[in-house]
């Protein structure tokens, strides 16, 4: 099978790869970007060309679409937040003092 050769892809995973395309795209990203990191992010959560039939393969773990696109974080929302929290503080004693 040639490199780039989609055909041991199931036809849900075409979709999805085609759908996620679609999302990055609108975002703005050209083409053909945005179909190769579709088909990274198939890959990533399929585990990549999946054969048909029942029972097969294994299941879809929706990691990479469960974060939507967004970077890596770390900490929690909370400790996110409070970090937002104090660098306002800290901006807003600096404003004051200069």
């Amino acid at each position: 099978m040639p490199r780039g050769d989609k055909s041991s892809y199931t036809d849900k995973q075409k979709r999805k790869a085609e759908h996620i395309g679609e999302g990055y795209e609108d975002r703005g990203v050209p083409a053909k970007e945005a179909e190769r990191r579709a088909w990274a992010t198939v890959n990533k959560e399929s585990g990549g060309g999946n054969k048909s039939g029942s029972g097969r393969g294994r299941k879809d773990t929706h990691v990479s679409s469960a974060r939507g696109g967004r970077a890596h974080k770390s900490g929690s929302a909370e400790q996110r937040s409070a970090a937002a929290r104090k660098g306002w503080v800290t901006r807003r004693k600096n404003a004051a003092k200069g």
